[in-house]
This record gives C-alpha cells, structure tokens and sequence, in this order.
C-alpha cells in the first residue's frame, strides 16, 4: 500500500514539472536587455517578484569584474521574455578579505542618495589606506565619500550611476576627493541597494509604437496660373495705306 502511494506521489511532481515552461529572463534597458538565464514556472504570475543574480563577467566578458554580482528582480512578463529591473549589486567576500591587510585602515560608509530620474539607492563605499590614520581622519574622509556620492548620482540617472559604480568612476572620484586628507590607496563600492523605484523608461518598442505618427506636410500651394499676354493694339494706318473705300 506505501509503495502505491509513494508512486502516485511521484507520478504527481513529474506531472507538475511537465506542466512547467521555460522563460528568458532578460536584463533591463541599461544593459541592452541581454539573455541572463532561463526560468520554469507553470504560470507567469509566478514569476514577477524572483531575484536573480548575475556576475559582470558573464554580462560583459570582463575576467576582472568576476568579483562583482549584479541582482536583478523580475517586475513583468512579455510572451515568453521575463524583464527586469535592477535592485543593487554586491562584492564577493574573499575580494574585500583581500584588500583588508595588516597596518591598514579601512573605512566604511552608508550612504543613501537619489539620482536625477528619482531612484532612491543605499550605497556602500569603502576606502582603504595604506597605513594607519586617526579617527578624526576617518571622520573627514566619510564626510567627503558621503557629499561626493550624492552630488554625482544626483547628476546622473540610474543607468548612469550603476555603470559608473562597476567601471571604477565613482571610486576614481572618491579617491581624488580624499586625497588632500590622507592618499588613500583603494576604493570600492562594495555594495548597493534599490530602495525605491523612480522613473523607468519604457521599452524601444513601446516607445516607437507610442510615439505619435508625424504629421503630414500642408498641401503645397498652387501656383497663380501665368496672366494671358496683352492684346496688341491695333496698329494706325497712314491716309495712304488706307483703302480706297475708307479714304
């Protein structure tokens, strides 16, 4: 009698995994909707909440961005194409126990900032010198991280600041800032989280298609038909060139 249920037990979870379909899972409009895996679920409501994550290396290519994880949740489903929309980005561990060493000083920060299309994003540097410094150092060089962070996201958009964040710009930028204090000589964004959702572009295809049709051009004018050339006068005629019956 068990080994009868334990089969129709099993012949039910084969049935559930038949009934399931595979979907893409697409990256947003930042990173050019490029294919970052495959998901099953028997219904596409099912979908819309998932969290994936991605390195950089698998997005780009880039060998020596393998240390940074991208997450992506699923926030809409078009056919057989699950969108996503970026929720923040992290550091494998043994990266940053790699840059912590003996006689340094790391220097950590939370920051949470809005860029210009109104993404509220919690960002994560840290700084790390190569010898020890005092506290009121460390004070200064938060203060500087946490102005410089906020006046360049809210210069930019959220595609902009997330590319700047894995390119090293952002970090460039930190460091220049903290350099008068202390050389300072790392810096990493070592994590961020989406903590509000702003303005998100819609895709090229509904943009083309919602795009109004140009108007048509105005009718040309027709030209003024061309005035019928002046009748001549007649012309006068001499008494002698006059005939006989006129005279």
């Amino acid at each position: 009698m068990a080994e009868k249920k334990s089969r129709a037990a099993a012949r039910k979870i084969k049935d559930k995994w038949k009934a399931k379909v595979w979907y893409n899972l697409l990256a947003p409009e930042m990173f050019n909707k490029q294919l970052l895996g495959e998901t099953p679920t028997d219904t596409p409501d099912k979908l819309v909440g998932r969290v994936t994550e991605v390195t950089v290396q698998d997005l780009t290519g880039d060998f020596s961005k393998m240390h940074i994880k991208l997450l992506f949740r699923v926030n809409a489903v078009q056919g057989q194409d699950a969108l996503t929309q970026f929720v923040g980005h992290d550091m494998t561990s043994d990266y940053i126990r790699r840059l912590t060493r003996r006689k340094r000083t790391r220097t950590d920060l939370t920051v949470d900032v809005v860029t210009k299309d109104h993404w509220n994003v919690r960002v994560k540097p840290m700084a790390i010198t190569d010898r020890r410094i005092q506290t009121s150092k460390q004070r200064v060089i938060r203060t500087i991280m946490a102005k410089l962070v906020a006046d360049v996201a809210a210069k930019q958009s959220i595609g902009e600041f997330v590319k700047g964040v894995i390119s090293g710009d952002l970090a460039k930028t930190i460091a220049q800032g903290c350099k008068p204090i202390h050389p300072v000589s790392r810096v990493e964004v070592r994590k961020s989280e989406v903590w509000a959702v702003g303005e998100v572009p819609p895709p090229a295809e509904a943009a083309a298609a919602e795009a109004p049709a140009p108007a048509p051009p105005p009718p040309e004018e027709s030209a003024p038909a061309p005035a019928p050339p002046p009748t001549p006068a007649p012309e006068e005629l001499t008494p002698e060139e006059l005939p006989p019956d006129e005279i």
